[in-house]
């Protein structure tokens, strides 16, 4: 397959898994989480598709398209390592929806960055909020739930908290 058609393939994966996500918790309040800003896309999509919600996002370094930029109070720069953990004060309630797109390609890199995550995420989300996630993940007190239909096992990742 074609990089091309693999990038294809994963943003129609990941727009499908967050209008899932966006669906599912709906009826459920709570903030959102987007630990990864890059150019924007996906926070530009949770903004519209989940109107009026916080959406915090945690990145690095911003090197998005200006109108895809969260204003300062909701957006945390740095390590991810040293910015999420603080960050449950900050919220008030537990997150409805969590989405983690931190993969770099680098194999040893990304399974580190999966552990962290692992560890990090479940304290700050509410219960039967969801973790989407392009990296495979195993949180504990979570269960993984079913892709929508046309997405290939391993190409995304939902979980909702018990």
């Amino acid at each position: 397959m074609s990089r091309l058609d693999s990038f294809i393939r994963r943003a129609c994966a990941q727009r499908d898994c967050l209008d899932l996500a966006a669906r599912l918790v709906s009826n459920l309040p709570g903030p959102v989480l987007e630990l990864g800003l890059g150019n924007g896309r996906t926070y530009d999509h949770l903004r519209e598709r989940l109107p009026g919600r916080e959406i915090y996002v945690f990145e690095r370094r911003v090197a998005a398209h200006p109108d895809c930029v969260p204003d300062f109070p909701h957006l945390f720069l740095g390590d991810i390592r040293d910015t999420l953990p603080g960050v449950a004060a900050r919220l008030g309630e537990g997150a409805a929806i969590a989405h983690a797109d931190l993969g770099s390609g680098n194999p040893a890199a990304d399974a580190a960055l999966a552990e962290f995550v692992d560890a990090a995420l479940p304290p700050l989300m509410k219960a039967r909020g969801l973790i989407v996630s392009d990296q495979k993940l195993a949180p504990a007190g979570c269960e993984p739930i079913p892709l929508p239909a046309g997405i290939e096992p391993g190409r995304y990742y939902i979980f909702r908290v018990r």
